[in-house]
């Protein structure tokens, strides 16, 4: 077989995206000889039959995401560091700390007048401030945060975060995901955003004093940024929710196909979440796993697993749910039910 040198160039049209075709030589020289050039590249190719691997995680190649609990006491004392909410061991992921597969939740402390910097391969990344009040240096511009603010920061973002008094972060980014699909995070998709805590305290307010509020699955304010306008989450990949748990309710078991990353802000004694999954025909969750809030715990809650929140604390209750359902969103994959109660 042989290919001349020449070089011819055609523009295929596919409706509105043309495809550039260019024929190119293999090597210089106006008649080329391939024989003996080809290799054979069939050596990584597995065969299954269907019912044997569509479902990875059911025959064990895949592993299930685990609930898992993350306590205060990570980060309550010691020196400035980052504590990465762990479990890839689990997770069957050998390329980095990860929490859920494509995301990584760490505690963040940063002693007084310290600083710590931080540039992750990631497009998303969100900060809640958990205690402590300090500035951020984000590639050169600076912003001032304390207890209860959150941030978010894009692709590229390269910070330095300092604390004026000891301080404590929920870090939250999507690393493990691009560190999976081999890829960087060159091109910021949104701008950095500042979600002050007296801001969201305000607009849930005004949700929890509207007729029926208790009546409605959720009390919660998302948090949205300007430039999502057709997923309304937090940046393309991440949604985060400001919520509110009142005394003495028991919302009804949802689920959803995301892993939730939950961060327990306020609570009382009496406060806790049960998963299972399943449900019965009255909607209630069949043998659950009952996790206790603490305030300053955060923990996993697995994909398709139905979960309710419970307070019995006799005060009201706050949380910070955080997920990767921004691009679930986008892919049209979240697939949220809530259960019907008879």
């Amino acid at each position: 077989m042989s290919i001349s040198a020449g070089q011819r160039s055609d523009t295929l049209d596919e409706g509105d995206a043309p495809v550039q075709v260019v024929a190119t030589p293999i090597d210089e020289g106006a008649e080329q000889d391939l024989s003996g050039r080809f290799e054979d590249w069939t050596g990584g190719a597995r065969y299954f039959e269907y019912s044997a691997a569509a479902d990875p995680i059911g025959s064990g190649h895949t592993s299930a995401i685990p609930i898992a609990t993350f306590n205060r006491s990570l980060y309550a004392d010691g020196p400035t560091r980052v504590v990465p909410l762990d479990l890839s061991s689990a997770l069957g992921i050998s390329s980095g700390a990860a929490t859920s597969p494509g995301l990584l939740a760490s505690f963040v402390r940063i002693r007084t007048d310290e600083r710590i910097a931080t540039s992750p391969n990631a497009t998303s990344q969100l900060v809640y401030v958990i205690e402590g009040r300090g500035f951020s240096a984000v590639d050169g511009r600076l912003v001032q945060w304390e207890a209860g603010d959150v941030l978010t920061l894009p692709a590229t973002s390269r910070t330095t975060h300092y604390a004026d008094v000891d301080s404590a972060l929920y870090w939250v980014h999507d690393e493990p995901m691009l560190r999976y699909l081999g890829a960087r995070a060159t091109e910021p998709r949104f701008g950095p955003t500042k979600f002050p805590r007296a801001k969201m305290v305000a607009e849930l307010e005004v949700i929890a004093a509207a007729p029926r509020a208790n009546d409605k699955s959720r009390v919660s304010v998302l948090l949205a940024g300007a430039e999502q306008e057709q997923t309304l989450t937090i940046t393309h990949v991440l949604w985060a929710m400001y919520g509110l748990l009142p005394a003495g309710q028991v919302q009804r078991p949802h689920r959803h196909q995301s892993v939730a990353l939950d961060l327990i802000l306020e609570c009382g004694p009496g406060c806790f979440t049960l998963l299972g999954s399943r449900i019965d025909d009255d909607g209630e969750i069949i043998d659950p796993v009952r996790v206790d809030w603490q305030a300053g715990v955060a923990f996993v809650t697995p994909p398709g697993m139905w979960h309710a929140h419970v307070n019995e604390s006799g005060a009201p209750a706050h949380l910070l749910p955080v997920q990767d359902a921004g691009i679930q969103t986008y892919l049209r994959s979240l697939d949220i039910r809530f259960s019907r109660r008879s």
